[in-house]
């Protein structure tokens, strides 16, 4: 009777043979026998060879949720990710593979690929945002808003040019005839009204002028101030949907249990030190070892500790076990060992102004002082 070792070699063996298929079929029976991360993972090698990308992702997921060291999960699901069009998930899975192996060669290739290709999308979004304002901004300058006394509408630059040229015509001809006929002691002539009337920006009877007599400055005022109107409200709209998208994204938050998984919701958080404080409370702290393993970064130890102070006045026993547990994380000594310059300088920043400043109880202040020393941090 076939159990889900042989199961798997057998899988293995179609695979070399590239009947990808029948290699799927395998891990698929020994899944079912006894599931395991190398069964998940090389299923999910054999999708990626027939081009079934998001059941590839999937597999790497599962294998993931069984072991979340297994690099070639990661490296796997990059791959599957990238080709489904979610780079940055797919920087993401190589950059956390090089933290687990530094110097894996197939991780540094994947992460620079990726990386690049990243970038290159970013700087065309970038470009068609850029070439949309600047169409914007060109149908803008050609037209211009006039008033005729009854309303308000828009003229093309052609039809105000044509109109500027009847009114001069008009113009002209009048003058012309008032040349041969002397105009009556007191009166001026309609050329004499519109020199006055162009100059004050007005006509005889109080109304404006057609945009283009009466100004085209005005106009440029307009156009500015409705851009910084419309600006300013697109502003508010873009602030009171971020509020919203951070209230909803509070609910939506659930305790990590891997590494992986608390790093990328650390990251969506980014920004929001009241969301990455939610997150940390929702994962209990005896819980964080477990979680992190040997995946804990000096970079995460840090910013982790900075989210701490956040809260440390409004709870501190929380914030306590935070920070003791922390320690507990495996590596813990060799990270603070190994701590740059900055990262020690803003750790010793936060000890000296938040959790043993003179506020902090007295209570505290022994395991504060304790926990000082063993975070390397000397007074």
């Amino acid at each position: 009777m076939p159990d889900a070792a042989s199961e798997k070699e057998l899988g293995n063996e179609y695979f070399k043979q590239k009947k990808f298929k029948e290699a799927i079929d395998c891990y698929s029976r020994s899944i079912a026998l006894s599931p395991t991360a190398v069964a998940y993972a090389n299923r999910a090698m054999a999708y990626l060879k027939i081009r079934k990308f998001q059941e590839a992702e999937d597999d790497c997921s599962e294998a993931l949720n069984l072991d979340d060291r297994y690099i070639k999960a990661y490296s796997r699901r990059a791959t599957a990710r990238k080709e489904l069009g979610k780079l940055k998930e797919s920087i993401e899975d190589a950059e956390f593979g090089l933290r687990l192996e530094p110097n894996n060669q197939d991780m540094k290739k994947q992460h620079a690929e990726f990386k690049a290709l990243y970038e290159k999308e970013i700087l065309q979004k970038a470009s068609g945002v850029i070439k949309k304002s600047m169409q914007g901004a060109q149908e803008v300058g050609k037209s211009a808003t006039i008033d005729n006394g009854l309303g308000m509408h828009t003229m093309s630059d052609s039809t105000q040019r044509k109109g500027i040229a009847a009114v001069q015509g008009s113009q002209t001809k009048v003058s012309e005839c008032d040349k041969q006929k002397k105009p009556e002691k007191g009166s001026v002539t309609l050329e004499e009204i519109g020199k006055r009337n162009t100059s004050a920006g007005n006509t005889a009877d109080g109304t404006q002028l057609d945009a283009e007599i009466a100004g085209p400055e005005n106009i440029k005022r307009d156009t500015k101030s409705r851009k910084q109107e419309l600006k300013a409200s697109v502003q508010d709209l873009a602030s009171r949907a971020a509020s919203r998208a951070m209230a909803e994204a509070a609910k939506s938050i659930s305790p990590p249990s891997t590494a992986y998984q608390f790093e990328v919701s650390w990251r969506a958080l980014s920004g929001d030190r009241s969301l990455q404080a939610h997150l940390l409370k929702v994962t209990s702290p005896s819980a964080l070892p477990q979680i992190f393993k040997n995946a804990m970064s000096a970079s995460m130890l840090v910013d982790i500790v900075k989210c701490v102070a956040t809260f440390f006045r409004e709870d501190v026993d929380l914030a306590i076990k935070y920070l003791e547990n922390l320690t507990k994380v495996p590596r813990f000594d060799m990270l603070i060992l190994f701590l740059s310059p900055t990262d020690k300088a803003d750790l010793l920043k936060v000890w000296d102004e938040v959790f043993c400043n003179e506020a902090s109880a007295i209570e505290c202040a022994e395991i504060l002082d304790y926990l000082r020393s063993v975070y390397g941090l000397k007074k």
